[in-house]
């Protein structure tokens, strides 16, 4: 074939190309934030103790009402409907659900009101579902009400106290009797173990339902922190709260038991163990067995420790210590003879491990350089132990069982990408919940030994159908190698890329401890902003550098004591390696994030200045002083004992490397990362003569949302990608002078 003949070909598909994305829909914001390319799921699965139905929460379009209705597995049909919402005097909504132990009964959550990220307020009832009978459980909004054992009592939290409301007597007593706003919290977490320990209900019925443990939180000595909420009245308010910085005092928290008959009230003595912070209580199989989980300040050590409810004595029973960190888990899962199953990093990645009742290692379930991501249970008939791992891939995930021996391993799932299992009961089926980045969610229903397709529950085909009218670009997975790691990466280039042309990079990243951004999972929203920005002539990339998850502890924890220090070199080598290649512009490469991702793309602007031209930072931390007590020193230790860790990473310490462009963001209501940490920002740039562009939403918290709020953050950082970065263009050639 000749040159010229190469020639032609080369344009014809070229101008194939173009012609085909001409023709093709332009994905917009209004539809990304108006929802029309939202997928199909099932909400609130639960299984039922016989094994062989499950519940869903579902609308009906007909009554106008949510029902919960029971399905076979086997079959699939409806089997019956157990309560709906259009039959329940004063109930317009149901959110959300729990059975009773014995299944006689339902707890429904109606008007939830959200308090922080976990924690919500709302109105419930129980519904009899032998007799329809139901009973509001208060007048007041309440938080966490949870079953006793025998369905007989619910216990919940209001204003900082427990209360129990006997369903039989129709009595309502108080557990406690000192709670009080920014002091005591009996049984429902402070602020900082509800975002970093994601728990908000700190009690927990025995087995017998003869006792409750729980949390008490002084928080007296805890400084407040106050923001401003502006409202629509003519003066604004404060909201204050208890909020502990990096450096200063925590919640003193105490353990407690209740005896249901007695009404009587015992402590719990923890001075023993390392138990600074207690993340974790859950009753043993045993009633008068507790579990609890303690750590020190630094959460380095990590003791399990049972409490002898009889007399309230305490044995420490396993501990963990690491050099960084130890991570606090939901995967303790005890058998009936108090026997427990344990996940742990000891061994350079995430395990299983099997215990007895004493704390002596019986063996290791698992093993291999790949991490075990979410335990999902022990099939006592079986003896099969099922759990999801990273075995196929960092970026994907699997379902697989072993026996607790730690032979006969099964891979349960087929198609590559990420996998999720809920399983029935009594272990005999599985219903799987599938994606991929070519795939969007397939619900699917499983045998458990075997992992054979029964039948698919649920596709989203009609979804991916609609988007097939649209310009959409494959996600191209790789790896790139950068300052001695293997790190994973996606690409995303425009339908009709040109390799003779130069394009913007625009990078998206997070980048925080054991977080992932590159996985083999279906579009969340802002891929199809990337998307949208891709198709209109730029190059997206995205890459999880050191201090990321699903690779082992020592890649995790490489960043301890330095958070902002690895993950930024690794961003900016990857963007100047990137901006070798010919078809991008090495003048103009951006980088944006949200969170953990604005202060890292603050940070590589700042330090990156001959690499970044610009970047967009929402919600950022811009000093880990400013943030929590437990997040941060998990990672940084204290200021006191690292400050230059702290400081010398921080973007504040930066901004007179500033050239590029530069938009920040923040709510001024964010409970989270607050926006104390934009305007100490703000000051540094503007003392240091910088300019930049910035944008502060009224009352909006760390997720900026409500209203059209998404839409228009969205339609200013879109506006400032095109302004800042442009479109592809073809290279400027110079021709020597004659």
């Amino acid at each position: 074939m000749t040159a010229s003949t190469n020639s032609w070909v080369c344009f014809f598909f070229l101008s194939l190309g173009i012609s085909l994305t001409a023709q093709q829909k332009q994905i917009t914001l209004e539809e990304i934030w108006g929802g029309a390319f939202r997928t199909e799921s099932l909400r609130s699965i639960r299984s039922l103790d016989n094994g062989t139905e499950y519940s869903v929460l579902n609308y009906d379009r007909d009554a106008n009402g949510f029902v919960v209705d029971v399905y076979s597995y086997e079959t699939g049909a409806k089997v019956r409907t157990l309560v709906n919402s259009s039959d329940l005097t004063s109930v317009e909504r149901i959110l959300n659900y729990e059975f009773s132990e014995d299944e006689s009964k339902l707890l429904i959550a109606t008007e939830l009101t959200p308090i922080y990220r976990r924690s919500t307020l709302g109105k419930y009832y129980v519904v009899d579902l032998s007799t329809n009978e139901v009973t509001l459980v208060s007048n007041h909004t309440i938080q966490e009400p949870t079953f006793s054992p025998d369905g007989s009592k619910v216990a919940y939290g209001y204003h900082n106290d427990l209360y129990i409301k006997d369903l039989v007597s129709e009595e309502t007593y108080q557990i406690t009797d000192d709670g009080s706003k920014n002091r005591i919290i009996n049984g429902i977490t402070d602020w900082v173990y509800e975002e970093e320990f994601a728990f908000v209900r700190a009690f927990d019925w025995n087995a017998d339902g003869s006792r409750i443990a729980y949390l008490k939180f002084d928080e007296t000595n805890v400084p407040e922190f106050s923001m401003d909420v502006y409202g629509s009245d003519l003066y604004q308010h404060q909201d204050v709260f208890k909020y502990p910085k990096a450096g200063e005092e925590n919640a003193s928290v105490s353990l407690h038991l209740y005896d249901v008959t007695q009404r009587t009230t015992t402590a719990v003595a923890l001075d023993a163990f390392q138990n600074y912070y207690v993340p974790r209580l859950e009753w043993t199989k045993d009633p008068d067995v507790l579990s609890v989980q303690t750590t020190n300040r630094n959460q380095n050590i990590l003791d399990l420790v049972f409490v002898n409810a009889t007399d309230a004595t305490s044995k420490l029973i396993l501990q963990e210590v690491d050099d960084a960190y130890v991570d606090v888990t939901d995967n303790l899962t005890f058998l009936n003879n108090n026997s427990f199953f344990w996940t742990s990093e000891k061994d350079g990645w995430n395990h299983i491990y099997l215990y007895n009742k004493n704390g002596k290692l019986l063996n290791q379930v698992t093993e291999g350089p790949w991490e075990v991501t979410q335990f999902y249970g022990f099939d006592t008939k079986t003896g099969r132990v099922y759990y999801q791992s990273s075995e196929s891939g960092a970026i994907n995930r699997d379902v697989y069982s072993i026996t607790r021996s730690g032979k006969n391993k099964v891979r349960l799932t087929e198609q590559t990408g990420i996998h999720n299992a809920s399983f029935s009961a009594d272990y005999t089926y599985f219903i799987d919940s599938f994606s991929s980045a070519e795939t969007p969610y397939v619900f699917s229903l499983h045998q458990a030994l075997s992992g054979k397709l029964i039948r698919e529950i649920q596709n989203n085909n009609s979804l991916k159908q609609e988007l097939s009218n649209y310009a959409i670009s494959p996600k191209e997975f790789s790896t790139i190698e950068v300052n001695g790691e293997t790190l994973n990466m996606y690409t995303i280039k425009p339908l009709d890329f040109d390799p003779e042309k130069e394009y913007p990079l625009f990078m998206y990243q997070y980048s925080g401890p054991g977080s992932q951004q590159v996985t083999n999972r279906w579009n969340g929203a802002n891929d199809y902003w990337h998307q949208m920005l891709v198709q209109e002539g730029m190059i997206v990339v995205c890459i999880d550098g050191r201090g990321t998850g699903a690779k082992g502890r020592d890649f995790k924890k490489v960043t301890q004591k330095e958070l902002g220090k690895y993950e930024v070199e690794d961003q900016i080598a990857a963007a100047q390696q990137l901006a070798a290649l010919p078809y991008i512009d090495a003048e103009r490469i951006g980088i944006w994030g949200w969170s953990y991702g604005g202060f890292m793309s603050s940070n590589c602007l700042f330090q990156g200045a001959d690499t970044f031209s610009m970047a967009i930072a929402v919600a950022p931390v811009t000093s880990w002083r400013f943030y929590d007590t437990i997040y941060t020193e998990r990672y940084m230790t204290t200021p006191q004992e690292n400050a230059s860790g702290y400081d010398e990473n921080s973007p504040i310490s930066h901004v007179d490397k500033l050239e590029g462009d530069f938009l920040l963001v923040h709510g001024s209501a964010d409970d989270n990362v607050h926006v104390q940490n934009t305007m100490r920002l703000v000051e540094a740039l503007v003392q240091a003569n910088k300019d930049f562009d910035w944008l502060i939403y009224p009352d909006k918290n760390h997720g900026i949302y409500g209203g059209n709020t998404r839409l228009h953050l969205y339609n200013k950082m879109t506006d400032f990608v095109r302004s800042t970065l442009g479109v592809a263009r073809v290279p400027q050639t110079s021709t020597d002078d004659e």
